[in-house]
């Protein structure tokens, strides 16, 4: 129903509801009041409100005409909103059980939030979660309200002061202006926070506290160590329910567990963040490797190499030291008196092979492709399996173009990209276009051009993208590419930037039709990443059972006794010449010991030799799924292999 509007008083105001209905409210009526002018059921389950654009908590007074929208659980803000208030509740429920206890921090995180507190002599176990669990339930049976209060520094200093809450304080000192700090308050529980949060605790109901870890305060290693307790929130137990499901899948999946069953690679202290290649883990890389250099051939890039050791002047130059140098390694050669860095990207040394010979505009676009080795240093708590690495090898690649050339190319680069992608099995790509940053190099001019340039080829190609404002490399802006697995885990892989900076830094430059001399527009691109990350990705995607063409081993031939391996070893030959990667398991073991290995090890499809197969030239085939498919010619098996490919 539209709400007519007569006149106004000095004293009403105008509210404007999402969509777009209007109505009349007293100055001075909160945000909450004002919804349930519109409807009551709506105003009773908000977290907050958006007034005007900006998120506030459900309980602030309207003093001016505005648009108001209810901020709901179950959206983003309101998640975001829910966990932040979780923490406070985790933290109220630590400070009864553990008293005595400080507090640090709670900042919400993805998919939840964490709290980190200082409880003295006292420790928290494992166990005790539950039993935080099981306060925190009860203050939220209380609906205690959580109040918003403003406070000078100095009373706010005095009352942490008074409670002994030293990192509060901390806080407070380092805060350098003197305007009002804020407060939120429920029950006897008071911490300081910019909030918003929801109206009071009765909202919190779908939670779940997860584990324990240590944390230095402010990351000071010479000070003590916190404890950090984080948890999970939802808007409802079935999200939390769904939530907790695929963080049981996502153990079953971890590539991790499921690289030392299948004996592919390992890492160990001696070299953190490199990865040791086992036979199977090799094979795995060396099909991906090929397949993309298959690719790439094919889209008319040149492959390149380039030293891994290059003098960090040429680093200067690019302007990798100024913004990247805490990222990379370094060689010093006293011989020499020489100062190297291991490279942690190949775009210098590629405008280096583009400036060995003079250029012309009809050599453009040049495209050039590495498959090069890089370091860079990750802090040691931040190394995850494949997923997070030192050493690692990019499907990298730069186009040397025209201005006039970035449009096709970039078009070109996504067809390429989605091909790619759907080979290995990924349908869902998120697209993200990430604007200028704040610290950039360049002319403004040509950061319109290559903003415009990305944003036109998303947008003529169809593709739904979001823009991330001030989030682009500090050369250039890029689209970002994210997958989103089966557990609607997102991962960002590729990558294309455009940069009209680096070749001017180095002198690089082509014979333009006219005959002057201009930079090339450099694009930065990759379809996977990295290797190692990419195929930590695939095996969690996959749960290790990886396709037929991905197999590192894709069969396997299994003897029932001694008598049956001259058949066996004859349907290895075979299979071979028909360049399937067979392995042949002549042991004297079990056939259900052998079957149960090579289950684990994810070969696709198992063949058992006995007696009858033998006396009837056939296979008994069984996949890595436990199915069993029943007794055919190898003609047969052939024929069903390719049908899954």
């Amino acid at each position: 129903m539209q709400h007519k509007i007569e006149s106004t008083e000095s004293n009403t105001i105008i509210i404007t509801y999402s969509d777009h209905q209007t109505g009349t409210c007293k100055a001075g009526l909160t945000a909450q009041q004002a919804i349930a002018q519109y409807d009551a059921k709506l105003a009773k389950r908000m977290v907050a409100a958006r007034v005007a654009g900006q998120v506030v908590d459900v309980h602030t007074p309207l003093t001016e005409n505005a648009q108001v929208i209810p901020v709901m659980p179950n959206e983003a803000d309101g998640l975001e909103i829910l966990r932040h208030s979780c923490a406070h509740l985790m933290a109220q429920a630590i400070s009864q059980l553990f008293p005595g206890t400080r507090l640090a921090i709670g900042p919400v995180i993805d998919n939840g939030f964490y709290y980190d507190v200082d409880c003295g002599e006292q420790v928290i176990k494992e166990e005790d979660l539950p039993r935080i669990e099981k306060c925190m339930r009860k203050l939220v049976a209380k609906q205690i309200p959580i109040e918003r209060q403003l406070i000078s520094r100095r009373q706010a200093l005095d009352l942490f002061r008074g409670k002994d809450e030293h990192y509060k304080v901390e806080i407070i000192d380092q805060i350098e202006d003197d305007a009002p700090l804020v407060l939120y308050q429920q029950g006897e529980f008071i911490d300081l926070c910019r909030g918003p949060h929801v109206p009071h605790t009765g909202h919190l109901r779908a939670f779940k506290l997860q584990r324990l870890s240590g944390a230095y305060w402010r990351g000071d290693s010479d000070k003590v160590m916190l404890q950090r307790v984080y948890g999970t929130a939802w808007a409802d137990k079935g999200a939390l329910q769904d939530y907790l499901d695929k963080l049981e899948q996502a153990k079953v999946r971890d590539h991790r567990g499921l690289a030392k069953k299948m004996d592919l690679f390992h890492l160990q202290g001696e070299a953190p963040g490199m990865v040791f290649w086992h036979p199977n883990g090799w094979k795995l890389y060396q099909l991906i490797l090929q397949y993309m250099r298959r690719c790439i051939v094919d889209s008319g890039y040149e492959e390149v190499n380039t030293p891994q050791l290059v003098d960090v002047s040429l680093w200067k130059r690019s302007g990798h030291i100024d913004k990247f140098s805490e990222n990379m390694f370094f060689v010093d050669q006293t011989n020499e008196n020489r100062r190297y860095a291991i490279k942690p990207m190949n775009c210098p040394c590629h405008v280096q092979l583009f400036n060995q010979k003079l250029r012309s505009h009809r050599d453009l676009p040049l495209r050039l492709a590495e498959f090069g080795s890089c370091h860079r240093y990750e802090p040691s708590g931040t190394l995850h399996g494949l997923l997070r690495v030192r050493n690692f090898v990019q499907d990298d690649g730069h186009i040397f173009c025209t201005e006039e050339q970035i449009q096709q190319e970039v078009s070109d680069f996504l067809d390429l990209l989605q091909r790619i992608y759907k080979n290995f099995g990924f349908q869902k790509i998120i697209y993200r276009l990430s604007t200028r940053p704040e610290e950039r190099i360049g002319l403004e001019e040509s950061w319109d051009k290559a903003e415009l340039a990305l944003q036109t080829v998303l947008d003529n190609k169809g593709i739904a993208w979001e823009l991330c404002e001030g989030e682009g490399a500090f050369y250039g802006p890029k689209i970002e590419f994210s997958l989103q697995d089966c557990l609607d885990r997102i991962w960002q892989c590729g990558t294309i930037q455009v940069d009209f900076c680096m070749a001017k830094r180095f002198d690089a430059y082509y014979i333009a039709k006219d005959g002057s001399k201009c930079p090339p527009v450099i694009l930065h691109r990759a379809v996977l990443g990295t290797f190692e990350r990419f195929i930590g990705i695939l095996i969690e995607e996959t749960a290790g059972l990886l396709p037929f063409w991905l197999a590192p081993v894709q069969v396997a031939v299994l003897t029932v006794s001694e008598k049956h391996h001259s058949y066996a070893e004859k349907l290895q030959e075979d299979l071979k010449k028909l360049d399937i990667r067979v392995k042949l398991d002549l042991r004297d073991h079990k056939i259900g010991y052998k079957i149960r290995e090579h289950s684990v090890l994810r070969v696709p499809y198992l063949l058992i030799v006995g007696q009858k197969e033998v006396d009837t030239m056939q296979v008994s085939v069984r996949t890595q799924a436990g199915d069993h498919l029943g007794i055919m010619s190898i003609e047969g098996f052939l024929a069903h292999v390719k049908s899954c490919l």
